[in-house]
């Protein structure tokens, strides 16, 4: 039976608090309740520190304020303000333990239905930063059960908003034996970078070899793409990715102010063209029709991306959810471009009675 996940517990031992990449969980363990000024320069840095300490002793300890404020020298009212400056920081990273009935039958059912090898269905949130953040609090989960092995481990990774809430939620590590790939382009074809790029990002939290794929998402001209494909460093990084154990990637609508358009990689002309040939969605750029045909021709063509074909040899687990998800996903699905999804509730539930 599926876990799901959601941010609306109280905390147990197992509450993290993160500053900085480091787990505060061990921190306060080590050093006991209060940590000498002097220690840290930086003042923001020490009231960060601070914040966690109190976080630590409020939620995990189960201090009263008073307490709280006794032991780090403080007043009550700063004791509190410690306590929610941590929240509002970021610091406290809460994950129930406990399936949700509903949530672990969708999932259920969406597995059975469309054959994936795995799925996760998030509470049902606002389709705001709360989608993002329970998306990504339940991909994490996923995520960390590959990156905790002790054995060396290579992870693909496709770009994007909910790719970027995954990663935040990830526990800080140590594994330099990990290899962290990226499977698209980090950049414009004017060379502005994406500002959804995770693989980076993942390494340095986790201290693993990062490895990019240094071209555009898509290219200007047929040529070029081949070009790009050609040289050593894009083989190089093709190879990792056909080595990896699991890839992760977002599902992307294909309308006016989509992803792709939004951020810049194709314009109005290329939007109006992959429309008129009835394109519904995109994964890492490669556009699909409704029923998951990659299509042929147009943008397609000059997409300098891992090809999805080759993404096939390993799990592909798509992170997507929101209304205007629904459809990209069912194309996916139906497509058999993904074997493993990670949705929320509503989607979920939307999905299965397509």
């Amino acid at each position: 039976m599926d876990r799901c996940h959601t941010s609306s517990r109280i905390a147990r031992t197992d509450l993290q608090f993160y500053n900085g990449g480091i787990s505060y969980q061990h921190i306060c363990n080590r050093t006991g309740d209060v940590l000498d000024s002097g220690d840290l320069v930086d003042k923001h840095q020490r009231k960060l520190d601070l914040a966690a300490r109190a976080a630590w002793l409020y939620y995990v300890a189960n201090n009263t304020q008073d307490e709280i404020a006794a032991k780090l020298h403080v007043s009550r009212q700063a004791a509190q303000r410690l306590v929610s400056f941590a929240v509002s920081e970021g610091l406290i990273k809460f994950r129930l333990d406990h399936p949700i009935a509903e949530c672990a039958a969708l999932a259920e059912q969406l597995r059975e239905k469309y054959k994936l090898s795995y799925c996760d269905v998030a509470p049902a949130e606002t389709p705001s930063n709360g989608l993002f953040n329970g998306l990504g609090i339940c991909a994490a989960e996923y995520l960390e059960g590959f990156l905790e092995a002790k054995v060396p481990t290579t992870l693909a990774f496709g770009t994007g908003r909910t790719m970027r809430a995954m990663v935040s939620q990830v526990a800080p590590m140590n594994q330099p034996q990990h290899k962290i790939v990226s499977v698209v382009g980090n950049m414009a074809h004017d060379g502005r970078a994406s500002h959804f790029e995770v693989v980076m990002q993942l390494a340095d939290r986790i201290n693993a070899q990062a490895f990019l794929l240094q071209t555009p998402v898509l290219t200007s001209t047929v040529k070029e793409r081949i070009y790009l494909q050609q040289l050593k460093a894009f083989s190089s990084v093709r190879n990792l990715v056909l080595q990896a154990k699991a890839t992760f990637v977002g599902v992307a609508e294909i309308e006016w102010h989509c992803p792709l358009h939004r951020d810049g990689f194709i314009n109005d002309a290329e939007l109006v063209d992959l429309l008129e040939r009835k394109a519904i969605g995109e994964i890492i750029g490669w556009s699909f029709d409704k029923d998951g045909h990659v299509l042929k021709g147009s943008a397609n063509e000059r997409i300098a991306s891992i090809p999805l074909a080759e993404l096939a040899k390993s799990q592909i687990v798509a992170v997507s959810g929101g209304p205007n998800k629904v459809k990209p996903i069912l194309g996916a699905l139906r497509g058999e471009l993904i074997t493993g999804l990670i949705t929320d509730e509503a989607t979920a539930k939307s999905i299965l009675k397509a």
